[in-house]
């Protein structure tokens, strides 16, 4: 069982939010529609950051901007979905192998598992740090395979996750995907990825994973 942490088994949305707004102030003198900010949720920082910024070097300022600021907010502001523990410890308890695969730094992605709680039941977790290509390229969804040696049989994986990069990543490496419609993106634009399962709490994995 793979999952997205973002929006998937984290709710990070207002963290993200006040940190995008800060950096644009910041550097732009206003912030531009949380809504396009939200639109790239689920791609690497840099990617969304380079949208906005100008030049390289202001892309670099505006990095060291957003992940200052965040790391100052950070426990504070972040919270576990309902369930997600309950979920993460019943899949190990069954003996299923459970992976984060995040667009998230590593660093950040095990801060916020350990805020949370839910670091002890997560066996691997797959950030932007380890891939070339993060999602939506399968790139990501592929390294998890091969390091749990599940690479021969993708389809017996479920992903999880909030966005359509996840869909379409967890699709293109060939696990099975299941729709989190409780992150920062609509449902009709999750729907449009036609997942193979559309969720509409995380215990609803427990149902769809055999026992």
């Amino acid at each position: 069982m793979f999952f997205d942490l973002d929006g998937t088994l984290a709710d990070t949305v207002e963290l993200i939010l006040m940190s995008y707004r800060h950096t644009m102030r910041t550097h732009l003198g206003e912030a531009p529609s949380d809504e396009r900010w939200l639109a790239t949720l689920g791609t690497p920082l840099r990617i969304q950051l380079a949208d906005f910024a100008r030049s390289t070097a202001e892309a670099a300022a505006m990095l060291e901007t957003y992940t200052t600021y965040q790391r100052g907010v950070h426990d504070e502001m972040v919270r576990p979905f309902p369930g997600a523990a309950e979920v993460l410890t019943a899949l190990r308890a069954r003996g299923s192998r459970v992976a984060v695969v995040t667009s998230k730094r590593e660093e950040v992605a095990r801060r916020t598992l350990d805020v949370c709680g839910l670091s002890e039941d997560i066996e691997l977790v797959v950030s932007c740090d380890h891939v070339e290509r993060p999602k939506p390229d399968p790139e990501s969804v592929h390294y998890a395979l091969s390091a749990l040696g599940l690479d021969e049989s993708p389809a017996d994986v479920l992903f999880v996750g909030d966005s359509p990069f996840d869909l379409r990543a967890g699709r293109a490496a060939g696990t099975r995907t299941a729709a989190a419609p409780w992150g920062a993106f609509a449902r009709q634009a999750l729907q449009a990825e036609r997942p193979d399962y559309f969720l509409e709490e995380l215990s609803d994995v427990l149902e769809i994973t055999p026992a």
